[in-house]
């Protein structure tokens, strides 16, 4: 079903695209990710009491055309990120990283010439984890899930900036030896800067 949704939207995406004047370009820049929690269901507490946020980086591709109502756009991007996050325990911290690809397909609206305010949905697929927790690693995560990214930006000339929050929607666990699970949604801020070619 996930799958048949991001079908949609990008072709949705992509036709929007096609049938205006398009805008494309690279883009690059950090993300300050604080995902879900670790808690082990055999002694019904938790382990860890949050995530700290740590930096991550991303760079992709982006395109953008003229949706003919209400003077909005469509923005598909195709985005490969890596995020860290550090989980506190009682006997230290452990963290984690994971790659992943990116595809958000936002529709956002110009104003005062210069600035743009978007939202939309992220279609994310894990490319590679490095979840551990003491000795033990993942033995099982959901690959894909979605999100929902919104933020702001300003552009001036071919130079974009703009910063965005995302939340991961769907459920998107890591299970540890049948015996605890990290809830890996992705909760992040990104701040990115773009070039448009």
């Amino acid at each position: 079903m996930k799958k048949v949704i991001l079908m949609m939207f990008l072709a949705f995406g992509f036709n929007q695209v096609s049938n205006a004047q398009v805008d494309f370009g690279i883009k690059a820049g950090v993300n300050y990710n604080n995902s879900g929690d670790d808690s082990v269901e055999s002694l019904g507490t938790d382990v860890v009491d949050g995530a700290k946020a740590k930096s991550g980086y991303h760079a992709g591709i982006w395109f953008r055309g003229d949706i003919p109502v209400l003077g909005l756009y469509v923005r598909p991007e195709i985005v490969y990120t890596q995020v860290k996050t550090e989980f506190e325990q009682a006997v230290g911290s452990d963290d984690y990283s994971f790659k992943k690809l990116d595809v958000p397909v936002l529709v956002g609206k110009k104003f005062l010439g210069f600035a743009n305010v978007f939202i939309g949905p992220s279609f994310q697929y894990i490319l590679d984890d490095e979840i551990t927790f003491q000795d033990l690693t993942s033995d099982e995560l959901d690959k894909f899930s979605v999100g929902l990214q919104m933020g702001a930006g300003v552009e001036f000339g071919n130079i974009g900036i703009d910063v965005r929050w995302e939340r991961g929607l769907s459920g998107n666990e890591a299970k540890f030896a049948d015996k605890f699970t990290v809830d890996n949604r992705t909760n992040q801020i990104i701040f990115g800067l773009s070039l448009k070619l």
